[in-house]
């Protein structure tokens, strides 16, 4: 028996990769997050499966779930949003896996970041103006930020921010990182990534506590970062005619010419 741990992804129900559709479809046991995961991820469930929102159940009563499923013999799905790397509880439930000798894995999925840059059709890493991309959150009841994990560290970096789960905290982002980006800093939240009512809002941080709707409180995104206005950035390297690489020398005595010929 084996717990299989899956990235559900950010909500749409495709966005799902076919190693996680079909050990959920294997599994006659799944355990799901029903707040974020979609319903319609759960039709690859076989028929008959025992499916459990997690959603009401503290640890405890998850692992109960899953020991119970380990001494009938039973493979388990358990199901998280996004990808399990980033916010998913999933290590605390690892560390008692491994306890008690469980077997487990764990296959990504697609990270709620990504689907919003892909909702907001923009590169996040763009040449000269940023290279990274810094994925935080700022603190909440379940968890407090390291003292050194502060926004004002990552703004000065100049890095594109995306926050995670502080939307109900915009105020103090706002406050926080303008003083290193500049109110004309373009930002965007994006609510509900790739979910069929998915909103986009974009702003600077000047105007966008105002361009904010009351009825966005929760499962949003926050994107800032010179990156987003796709504006006033260099072409990369990798497509330049003039670029020597591996797979398209520019000389007879390019340090690539010899890599090309054994590759033909």
């Amino acid at each position: 028996m084996t717990v299989h741990f899956i990235g559900a992804g950010p909500g749409a129900a495709d966005l799902l990769t076919l190693r996680g559709r079909d050990l959920i479809a294997a599994c006659p046991v799944c355990l799901y997050a029903g707040s974020l995961v979609p319903q319609a991820v759960l039709a690859h469930c076989p028929p008959g499966a025992r499916i459990v929102n997690t959603a009401p159940l503290d640890l405890d009563a998850i692992m109960a779930e899953i020991t119970a499923a380990h001494a009938a013999g039973h493979d388990i799905a358990r199901l998280h949003s996004g990808d399990l790397s980033l916010w998913s509880a999933m290590g605390e439930q690892l560390r008692r896996l491994r306890a008690l000798d469980i077997p487990h894995t764990v296959t990504p999925g697609v990270p709620s970041f990504a689907a919003a840059a892909a909702a907001l059709g923009t590169e996040l890493t763009l040449p000269g103006l940023a290279q990274s991309v810094v994925l935080t959150r700022t603190s909440g009841r379940a968890s407090a930020m390291p003292a050194q994990e502060t926004l004002a560290n990552f703004a000065a970096t100049g890095a594109t921010l995306a926050l995670h789960l502080s939307i109900q905290n915009l105020p103090r982002v706002v406050a926080e990182t303008i003083p290193h980006y500049g109110p004309d800093c373009p930002v965007a939240i994006v609510w509900r990534a790739s979910w069929p009512d998915q909103r986009i809002i974009r702003a600077t941080l000047s105007t966008i506590e105002a361009a904010l709707p009351d009825a966005i409180a929760r499962t949003a995104l926050i994107l800032i970062g010179p990156a987003l206005a796709a504006e006033g950035f260099d072409e990369s390297c990798l497509y330049a005619s003039d670029y020597d690489r591996r797979y398209r020398p520019q000389s007879a005595d390019s340090p690539w010419s010899e890599w090309s010929e054994r590759d033909d």
